[in-house]
């Protein structure tokens, strides 16, 4: 039976800086549990895979049912169910959150933190199986256990047309089909009828060679797609001047990231092993023999379910010369001593990434890569003992199968709001010792060191920051940094016999410094660095799948958090960098004001979607000194809430307005949205004006709570850069704790 382990790690092939605090890896024991235990995993199975077309969305039961049998966990609240002509009380709420508060804090890991499924992308298993395959490691990572659940995972989401999606959420794509195939054939799954439908499907398509770019990489690093049938990814782009704004330096880092090892592979036009498995797929997703393919005219394929950003008349003039006249010159002598110079440069790249995030990479797609190249240069070198671990850190295990998750975890994000949810219900005396172990967590997942030579590597400062996950990972992000210091703020407001000692001052200063440098010229933030280059570059995009991946863009919920941080430290201390902190302020809320659209709405980036962008939007703006009463844009955005509130009391938004940049509105409530939506009007003074929305929001989200005390688990709300979907394990929970808590409060005080 499966266990989940947390903040452990060993042997001599795993680096940490914190002695894996955070660190969360399914196990399988097959000595543990009862039989009665296994019967109920083996029913919550069953029940997913019956019902799998109509709730998409595993609970995360594995997880639960774990914890259920550690923490024995009694709670003796009533369930509350409001009926029509029944009010909102200060009562029932208080009743509603003690008991999804109890229930909660029994989910938190005994290292602080609240561990949860931080998946939904359905690409990332397969470049994973991939890369395991390719290396040869692939039983030795991978035991019996780990494939059946992967299987099992494959399985359940495959559609009903027999293909795959990209991600859970949404239709079948060619990218997520071919992965996904290729994916249960090396794991030695044959024929049945899911491989038939999912081969149809492809065939019907266009086949193989319709796969996106993203994907014919992949299937060209394995042996199922040509070279010659991609586009140039050249690596000599690395050695041009660092001021070009076409040095990928200046790109996201995201994009530089995957391109990097991409542009390694490219150069060395690598394959996999052609092993008879190979060979017998390349049969199979493709509908004529594969010697016959013309792979000239595959290039600049993408079958229609893909094809999201069609390349311009520019984007084909560009890649026409880097393919028919820059790739030939760069392999003529003796041009092509350049490409060694490049390759060697990039492996550079490639080793400091993978040590300065102990082996774990920003995302799995780089890790991935990475361990590749790593591999190619060395079969048996270190790097690639030091890769494999580290692959467990991507791996969740529920009742639907064994998934990849986004990154290795989302810990230090969703704990930040978990502690700021806690303490708007003013109950943080009943759960003082959830709190404190909560506050241990943040103060000890602070990256406290710069990473060497950072600048040779395009690194950003990293001092005084918090990553996304763990302090193992080591890439610094800006809002997860501004939400740690103001959890951090809030709790060094509270005594600390019940929440622990405050962090130091100098910490916080750190973390202050660190949050001014990532500010834009214009005042704004962006994610992992600034802005660094022109927008004028997404012509270079080559991904057919994926919007504005060259530029790490400022958004609207980067912007909001360290503003919202910001001026609450400057509360606490109001001498540090005041000038700076002043200044920020000012360009950072002119700057969220000006990204309002006309209908009061903000548009997010991520999260889904509008619902999320205008909870970031007004919580930056009344921050700043914005009232109803004297900003027309937060008049505004209380207008465009109110009037996507749902007759029942909730509101409910799906992924498609990320989509089609529109407000979707989804055929029930969400809680997540419910709560986002409550927060925002609650800053915003409707309490005060007229709480009537608030009561009939509230009376829905009381509603939803299940019999257990949580809210349930409804369509995926996270978002990355407006292109992909996936759960957040803890919103479910934090956001309605947070909107109930915050509502009692305002109306305590109000009373």
């Amino acid at each position: 039976m499966w266990r989940l382990k947390v903040s452990e790690g060993g042997g001599p092939w795993l680096r940490s800086v914190n002695n894996f605090l955070g660190r969360a890896v399914w196990e399988f024991d097959p000595d543990h549990g009862t039989p009665e235990e296994r019967a109920e995993v083996d029913r919550v199975r069953r029940e997913f895979t019956q019902n799998r077309f109509d709730k998409r969305e595993s609970q995360d039961l594995l997880m639960r049912m774990q914890y259920a049998k550690q923490k024995h966990l009694q709670v003796d609240l009533p369930a509350i169910k409001l009926v029509d002509n029944a009010e909102v009380t200060e009562e029932t709420i208080l009743t509603s959150l003690r008991k999804a508060l109890s229930q909660h804090s029994s989910l938190q890991a005994q290292d602080g933190h609240w561990a949860g499924d931080f998946s939904g992308i359905m690409f990332i298993m397969p470049i994973l199986i991939f890369a395991l395959h390719v290396t040869g490691t692939l039983n030795t990572v991978l035991s019996t256990e780990h494939r059946r659940e992967i299987c099992r995972y494959i399985y359940n989401h495959q559609n009903e047309d027999g293909g795959w999606g990209t991600q859970v959420l949404g239709p079948s794509t060619m990218f997520g089909s071919c992965l996904n195939y290729v994916t249960l054939r090396l794991l030695d799954e044959v024929d049945n009828n899911a491989l038939t439908k999912g081969r149809a499907w492809i065939l019907s398509r266009g086949s193989a060679s319709a796969v996106p770019q993203w994907g014919k990489i992949w299937l060209s690093v394995v042996g199922l797609y040509e070279w010659s049938g991609n586009n140039s990814i050249i690596p000599e782009l690395w050695l041009v001047p660092h001021f070009l704004p076409i040095h990928p330096g200046r790109f996201w880092c995201f994009c530089r990231l995957v391109y990097m090892p991409m542009s390694y592979l490219y150069g060395k036009k690598f394959v996999g092993p052609i092993t008879p498995t190979i060979l017998a797929i390349r049969e199979e997703v493709y509908s004529v023999p594969y010697h016959e393919i013309d792979w000239n005219k595959a290039r600049d394929t993408c079958a229609k379910e893909d094809l999201r950003y069609p390349r311009s008349l520019l984007q084909n003039v560009i890649w026409t010369c880097l393919n028919k006249f820059v790739e030939p010159v760069l392999n003529c002598w003796p041009v092509n001593k350049l490409r060694d110079i490049a390759l060697k440069n990039l492996m550079k790249h490639i080793h400091y990434e993978d040590k300065s995030t102990k082996y774990i990479g920003v995302c799995p797609i780089n890790k991935a890569l990475d361990m590749i190249c790593c591999w190619i240069e060395d079969p048996n070198s270190d790097a690639l003992k030091l890769h494999l671990p580290r692959i467990y850190d991507y791996l969740w295990l529920a009742e639907d199968g064994m998934k990849a998750q986004v990154y290795d975890g989302c810990q230090s994000w969703e704990i930040a709001f978990i502690v700021q949810a806690y303490c708007s219900t003013d109950l943080v005396n009943e759960f003082g010792p959830t709190l404190w172990k909560a506050h241990e967590f943040i103060k000890s997942s602070q990256v406290l060191e710069d990473h060497p030579d950072s600048e040779t590597y395009y690194r950003h400062r990293s001092k005084g920051s918090w990553t996304l996950s763990t302090a193992d990972n080591g890439w610094s992000v800006s809002d997860c940094t501004a939400e740690a210091l103001k959890a951090l703020l809030l709790l060094s407001k509270f005594s600390p016999n019940l929440v622990g000692d405050p962090i130091k001052g100098e910490r916080l200063y750190d973390a202050v410094d660190c949050l001014l440098s990532f500010m834009n010229k214009d005042g704004t933030f962006s994610t992992y660095e600034c802005k660094r280059t022109t927008p004028l570059l997404e012509v270079l995009n080559p991904s057919e799948t994926f919007l504005n991946i060259i530029v790490d863009y400022p958004s609207v919920e980067c912007t909001s958090s360290v503003l919202q941080a910001l001026i609450m430290f400057k509360e606490l201390y109001p001498g540090y960098r005041k000038e700076e902190i002043a200044k920020c302020v000012k360009n950072a809320s002119k700057f969220i004001e000006d990204k309002q659209r006309k209908d009061g709405s903000w548009f997010g980036t991520w999260g889904i979607c509008f619902t999320y962008g205008t909870f970031f939007g007004v919580k930056g703006l009344i921050a700043s000194g914005r009232t109803y009463e004297n900003s027309s844009s937060v008049r505004k955005a209380c207008n465009f809430l109110l009037s996507k509130q749902l007759s029942t009391g909730g509101w409910g938004e799906t992924y498609l307005s990320s989509e089609t940049e529109t407000y979707v509105e989804a055929t029930g409530p969400h809680a997540v949205n419910t709560a986002w939506a409550m927060l925002a009007l609650i800053y915003a003074g409707q309490v005060e004006r007229d709480p009537a929305p608030l009561y009939h929001a509230a009376k829905e989200l009381i509603n939803m709570q299940l019999e257990t005390g949580e809210f349930p688990q409804q369509e995926h709300v996270g978002c990355f850069n407006c292109s992909m979907y996936f759960n957040y394990g803890n919103y479910r929970n934090l956001y309605p704790i947070w909107a109930l808590g915050e509502f009692r409060r305002r109306l305590l005080a109000k009373n």
